[in-house]
């Protein structure tokens, strides 16, 4: 067991089977107070400001600024996900993705979901982040189901780390999120 820390907070590092390294860590925090090269953002298409997770790293990050790097984008497919600087955050960079919209999961939500995830963390390699934490995509007011949205996300990653040296951080903030993830996890 490895114990490692991230901004003052132990977490705890175990091996699991089938896992080259386990690369997933689920911890109960602001993802914005997070020191890792990128953090991402569960954006919408418009990458525009939103509430939840959205709008307090904009606040975080600086309203102004993340806005106008936005607008310079112009926008992000469900499924896709795009880059900016992290301006005041402690992450150097953002990483926008874009979850789907909860359906019923009869408009390809999972595999769009799943893509959420891995295109993010291709951009963030493809950038040169060892490190990256992401929110529960597509859970809050997309209304995806928190226990599939689980399973989504750590397999997405799981399979990225099969290939891919990445410190990867899903960071919640109430303890039945942190509770389910790390039930799924240790399922998985």
């Amino acid at each position: 067991m490895q114990i490692v820390t991230v901004n003052e907070m132990k977490l705890i590092s175990t091996k699991t089977s089938g896992d080259k390294m386990n690369c997933i860590e689920i911890i109960q925090t602001d993802i914005t107070e997070l020191s890792v090269d990128a953090i991402v953002n569960a954006a919408n298409r418009n990458l525009h400001e939103g509430g939840g997770v959205c709008g307090a790293i904009f606040a975080k990050a600086g309203s102004s600024e993340l806005t106008m790097a936005c607008s310079e984008i112009g926008g992000c497919p469900t499924g896709s996900a795009v880059i900016t600087p992290g301006f005041n955050l402690p992450a150097k960079y953002i990483i926008h993705a874009v979850g789907p919209i909860w359906h019923g999961g009869s408009e390809n939500e999972e595999n769009l979901l799943y893509s959420a995830y891995s295109e993010s963390l291709k951009l963030a390699e493809e950038n040169g982040c060892r490190s990256i934490a992401f929110p529960l995509i597509s859970s809050g007011i997309y209304g995806y189901p928190k226990r599939d949205a689980w399973k989504i996300a750590i397999k997405a990653c799981r399979d990225y780390c099969k290939n891919h040296e990445i410190k990867i951080i899903i960071a919640v903030l109430s303890d039945r999120s942190k509770e389910l993830g790390e039930s799924v996890l240790n399922k998985q």
